[in-house]
């Protein structure tokens, strides 16, 4: 990565608070060292790619993509970074009601206090190298408030583009999201680059519910297909909230995905779906942890892999219950679409149950296409390349059709239609 005297600048940035937390997050990132394969939580992922490759700081002045190259989903609010750096001349911040939001940085510089007050509060970076990186370089991020009882109709959206120059850059964009009690709101995360570039993405997203709050939050990682992403996301929910959590990965050479939400209060709710896709020698790797900490709590996960060439899935999810925490319901399942015989799919759906009042559910599937259902559709003259691709369109719906917002669904459909039309092109029964 970079020497500690090219990182003094960023380590010494901000105010005296943040300095301390940068220097402590970034000397746990020095003890703990890039996680290898001996570690059980990183067993089939293997980040050696990123540990040997020199990233540089994003220059100031890299390529900047057009504002019409980049996703247009209606929002009335959508903040762009670019190279981790808010970009104002690509951003559209119209008024909305009850809603606040501005990048990390100029919220530091500011002095706002809910930075200092939930920055890093949640997210905990002792045994997570990614977030202790993270914690001590983000440069910048978003800042996104919801006010008490405010419903904004439209999500905010926020863009995260990146490019590489001479050198691999790497990114450590940092997003905190405060949804105030009873509010109702929608955040899109949006990770995308230059195509055919090599960069390192690592994120941070701290989300805080309060009672009776409801979020929707979209996590949608396209990067370029040289590109590494890691990230994190964290939640923590208080009475009565409801999380629903939509993770989607197309892009990435290797990604990894940390999706987290302690539900620490009674009622409070969890969503977690998630799609990915994964081809050629492509990795994409999920590891969600749901932690039922008080009663009467409910959470509801589904995750699908659809995996073709030698691409490699990962899935580790892990439903918590506490000791205390009697009447929970929690719903796990994990499937998966291999389309060739070389592709591999790790999957390992947990409970870890201390309570003897729930009801919880756990399970995984691995399969190839139905072949009886294909049959049925080529006796009907639909070539077998389209057969196919229907097939896996309708076993993505099931976690696309969760999504609320309909342009960022239509979207991905799209999406996903030209990536599998591509890759079954000339496919023969």
């Amino acid at each position: 990565m970079t020497t500690l005297t090219e990182l003094e600048p960023i380590l010494t940035s901000g105010p005296e608070w943040l300095g301390r937390l940068r220097r402590q997050a970034y000397e746990r990132f020095s003890a703990l060292g890039f996680p290898s394969t001996k570690d059980e939580e990183w067993k089939y992922t293997n980040v050696s790619p990123i540990a040997k490759t020199q990233f540089v700081r994003a220059p100031l002045d890299g390529f900047r993509p057009r504002r019409q190259d980049l996703p247009d989903l209606g929002c009335a609010v959508r903040l762009v970074f670019v190279n981790g750096r808010f970009a104002p001349e690509l951003s559209t911040l119209e008024p909305a009601s009850g809603v606040r939001v501005q990048s990390l940085a100029a919220a530091l510089t500011d002095g706002h206090p809910a930075v200092e007050a939930h920055l890093a509060r949640y997210a905990s970076f002792e045994k997570q190298a990614f977030v202790a990186l993270n914690t001590a370089m983000a440069e910048d991020g978003a800042l996104v408030e919801i006010g008490k009882d405010a419903a904004p109709e439209r999500p905010v959206h926020l863009v995260f583009w990146t490019s590489a120059g001479d050198a691999p850059v790497a990114v450590h964009p940092r997003i905190l999201i405060l949804a105030a009690r009873g509010s109702q709101s929608s955040v899109i995360e949006h990770y995308l680059g230059a195509p055919g570039t090599r960069y390192f993405t690592n994120a941070v997203t701290e989300a805080v519910l309060g009672p009776g709050a409801v979020l929707d939050h979209y996590r949608i990682q396209d990067e370029s297909a040289q590109a590494y992403h890691v990230a994190t996301f964290q939640a923590v929910q208080d009475r009565d909230s409801l999380l629903r959590s939509h993770n989607v990965a197309f892009g990435a050479a290797l990604s990894r995905n940390d999706i987290n939400s302690v539900l620490d209060a009674e009622g409070a709710e969890g969503v977690l779906n998630g799609l990915f896709l994964v081809d050629g020698d492509r990795h994409a790797d999920f590891h969600t942890l749901l932690d039922h900490a008080k009663p009467h709590c409910a959470s509801h996960e589904l995750y699908k892999g659809i995996l073709d060439g030698r691409g490699v899935g990962v899935f580790n999810g892990k439903i918590i219950v506490r000791k205390d925490a009697q009447k929970t319901n929690a719903i796990q399942s994990n499937r998966n679409l291999l389309l060739s015989s070389d592709a591999v799919i790790n999957t390992k759906p947990q409970l870890e149950i201390f309570a003897d009042d729930v009801r919880c559910t756990h399970g995984a599937t691995v399969g190839q296409m139905d072949r009886e259902a294909l049959f049925y559709l080529r006796s009907r003259g639909i070539p077998a390349a389209a057969a196919r691709e229907m097939l896996t369109l309708a076993f993505a719906g099931e976690v696309l059709d969760e999504m609320r917002w309909e342009p960022l669904k239509e979207r991905l459909t799209a999406e996903l239609h030209e990536i599998l039309s591509r890759a079954m092109e000339g496919t023969a029964a």
